[in-house]
């Protein structure tokens, strides 16, 4: 990838070596978190951080490994509202295999519904709106309800990403919500406050309320420690199951950007999901039923 030096920080590579997962994913399995960089796609002067190198090419092989069937990428903040690289890959895998890809796009508070019906067709049906990393919040909240009025007709929904400290805030945001929302990466609440903690408890009762949708991704980035077995998140993967299991979703987060020190094998990462909830039905649910109707395949 060709890199302006100086501008932004530059991420580790994903480990290049996944590991096939110790048990067989389910068939038709959906991994809702995954990002695509390649040297083609221009990143945004403004962004962040730089990406590594990731291509569809390595997505495929890593699917290919972990027994995923199905994906949706999620636009990175490295690529403002230029969705061309998950577009582009949205669209080839859905040539290769119909119905494969879904994505979930960010756009600016002046698009038109003309370019929403566009991107539906090719696969999208959600906008990220991410306050956690540079370039990734390209609406402003008051603007929210302008945008759920012309995403509502087409089915679509929100998925946020933010600081873990911001849940408690952004509730009376959450609250006014008009159309599904989904929520990555644990709401980043840290494992080490626990389940019993402030923030933690809010995620819960987003839960509970029926229209939050809850991706146990990136135990990493909440974990006290980098690398698996993530012992610490095992209890608030649990608990989320416990209050409404047709609610949770599952993704890698490969290729794990924004992350500079290490970064765990994907394999790994399955055999974690699989040790956080040892029910297979509740696991179904969470690769293949409720990605399935959440994001619309």
């Amino acid at each position: 990838m060709k890199i302006s030096h100086g501008i932004a920080p530059e991420c580790i590579a994903p480990d290049r070596h996944p590991r096939r997962p110790e048990f067989t994913l389910p068939a038709g399995a959906i991994d809702t978190h995954v990002h695509v960089f390649e040297e083609q796609y221009p990143l945004a002067e403004t962004r962040g951080y730089t990406p590594p190198e990731s291509t569809l090419a390595d997505l495929q092989h890593l699917h290919q490994i972990l027994g995923f069937d199905r994906v949706v990428l999620t636009q990175a903040s490295p690529h403002g509202t230029d969705n061309s690289a998950i577009s582009d890959a949205t669209t080839a895998l859905n040539k290769l295999t119909p119905g494969r890809a879904k994505m979930v796009v960010a756009l600016a508070s002046d698009v038109t519904e003309h370019e929403i019906a566009r991107l539906d067709q090719l696969g999208a049906c959600g906008v990220r709106l991410n306050t956690d990393n540079k370039g990734g919040m390209p609406i402003t909240l008051d603007k929210l309800p302008e945008l759920e009025a012309k995403l509502k007709p087409f089915g679509w929904h929100i998925e946020w990403l933010f600081p873990g400290a911001n849940i408690i805030e952004l509730l009376p945001v959450f609250d006014k919500m008009t159309i599904p929302m989904s929520i990555a990466h644990f709401a980043y609440q840290p494992a080490a406050a626990g389940i019993e903690a402030p923030g933690f408890k809010a995620l819960l009762d987003l839960v509970k309320r029926g229209n939050t949708w809850v991706k146990i991704s990136a135990p990493n980035r909440i974990s006290a420690t980098d690398l698996p077995p993530y012992d610490d998140v095992r209890p608030m993967a649990q608990a989320l199951c416990d209050t409404d299991d047709t609610r949770i979703l599952w993704g890698s987060d490969w290729p794990h950007p924004d992350r500079y020190n290490i970064n765990p094998n994907d394999g790994d990462l399955v055999n974690a999901l699989y040790e956080w909830v040892p029910d297979e039905k509740i696991r179904e649910k969470i690769l293949c039923s409720n990605p399935e109707t959440f994001y619309r395949f």
